[in-house]
């Protein structure tokens, strides 16, 4: 197995695993009365990240070796992708679940930016193609990232605009 094989097999484990727990979060946060906003949108950002992971897949020769220092950045960025995952606890998912009871979180990374798990997202499509020197992938998936994020923030902000007030 190759370091970009190895690499590619993690971020789809990683990718499965956080989708089987913002189902399981999703599931319970729905029992408990929240409401999903933008489940239309939803689907283009599944697509968005399984054809941005096809097509490293397609275009990245196997015995690329990396750009270490890049690698090692797409490294500290599934850190923070971990503490911001930890940081909201059962309130992550890769949906826009709100309960309208429910303080926003304001510790962890969300001290400082308003939705880090983007800020997270936007790096690790331009860092990992970059990290193996795809630059056609970093740069269009960016630009698709970017266009859906316009509409998601806007979106999850009207969402959680009521909440404010439970600010924690």
């Amino acid at each position: 197995m190759t370091i970009f094989h190895a690499v590619l097999a993690f971020v789809i484990l990683q990718r499965l695993a956080e989708l089987a727990w913002s189902a399981r979060n999703t599931r319970r946060l729905l029992a408990r009365g929240g409401r999903e906003i933008g489940a239309r949108h939803y689907p283009l950002f599944v697509l968005l990240h399984a054809s941005w992971l096809a097509a490293l897949a397609l275009t990245v020769p196997a015995e690329t070796q990396p750009d270490w220092s890049l690698l090692g950045v797409f490294a500290l960025l599934q850190l923070l992708r971990i503490w911001v995952v930890a940081t909201l606890g059962p309130y992550w998912t890769t949906r826009i679940i709100t309960l309208d009871d429910a303080p926003l979180v304001r510790r962890g990374p969300f001290r400082w930016l308003r939705h880090p798990n983007y800020t997270v997202v936007v790096a690790e499509i331009a860092v990992l193609p970059l990290a193996f020197g795809a630059w056609p992938v970093a740069l269009v998936w960016s630009l698709l990232n970017a266009a859906l994020l316009w509409h998601r923030i806007r979106v999850e902000n009207a969402a959680l605009q009521t909440r404010r007030i439970l600010s924690v």
